[in-house]
């Protein structure tokens, strides 16, 4: 079945898809329906094996303005609970391939949160970035207030958090909080840029790469260096780190199968 709020290319780039939030009326304010087939749409390009990168993306005036207010305003706690939204982004924090963002003008609220289950951004002059779900009576649901802690320190999440401020595309990469910020019109074009550049790579080694860069997150030091060694020696059961290691010896550029 056709998905109506995103948009799917395939390959816009040698083993890159990209995919477009497309709710352009709403400022692509997440609904129900946008996350569920943005879930979809991210399990079978990771499964696809002529995909190694995905760059997600909204518009010109939004990557996502929020979570779509009309659809929360009436709802009760047992409502939200059974609703069990959150697991649509639990599935989504399982993809295995890199993820890029390009992100212009709004990326707020759930936005936001959406923005930072990927793990690069790449963002317009224009981006703004916040968390504003305290003006509304209630507090980041999907991750605003730990992603955003661990990205932009204790003091800067605090502020954005309790006061609802959005913060630059200058001070946002100042923070931490992305990766790089370039002209409007290039926005796009650069993540695509840098997705082409992670897809070049040995695709087994990206996803063990991600999988423990993320790590880092969630565990201590030494477990997290435990889990980088595991990791790195079952590379060495690779074709691709054979190929890899003798492209260089030989002074050529490798050519990766992802084995």
């Amino acid at each position: 079945m056709q998905p109506e709020f995103i948009i799917i290319h395939q390959q816009v780039a040698p083993y890159v898809a990209h995919i477009q939030l497309n709710r352009p009326k709403e400022l692509n304010a997440l609904n129900l329906q946008l996350m569920g087939e943005l879930r979809d749409a991210l399990k079978l390009l990771d499964a696809d094996e002529q995909v190694r990168a995905i760059v997600l993306s909204g518009n010109e005036k939004a990557f996502a303005a929020g979570a779509d207010i009309k659809q929360m305003a009436e709802k009760s706690a047992i409502d939200m609970f059974n609703t069990d939204q959150f697991s649509t982004w639990d599935t989504i924090k399982r993809t295995k391939k890199p993820i890029i963002a390009a992100v212009s003008g709004f990326a707020l609220g759930g936005g936001c949160e959406l923005m930072m289950l990927c793990d690069m951004i790449v963002a317009s002059e224009t981006a703004r970035f916040g968390q504003p779900e305290i003006k509304l009576g209630v507090m980041p649901g999907a991750g605003g207030t730990q992603r955003l802690t661990r990205a932009v320190g204790k003091a800067l999440a605090m502020e954005m958090v309790l006061t609802g401020r959005f913060i630059t595309a200058q001070e946002a990469q100042q923070a931490g909080l992305i990766n790089r910020v370039v002209p409007v019109e290039l926005f796009l074009q650069e993540a695509i840029k840098l997705a082409g550049e992670v897809a070049a790579m040995a695709p087994l080694a990206v996803k063990m790469a991600k999988e423990a860069v993320l790590k880092a997150f969630d565990t201590t030091l030494d477990e997290g260096l435990h889990f980088e060694r595991k990791n790195f020696y079952l590379l060495f059961a690779s074709s691709d780190q054979k190929e890899g290691m003798q492209a260089f010896m030989e002074k050529r550029t490798p050519d990766f199968k992802g084995q």
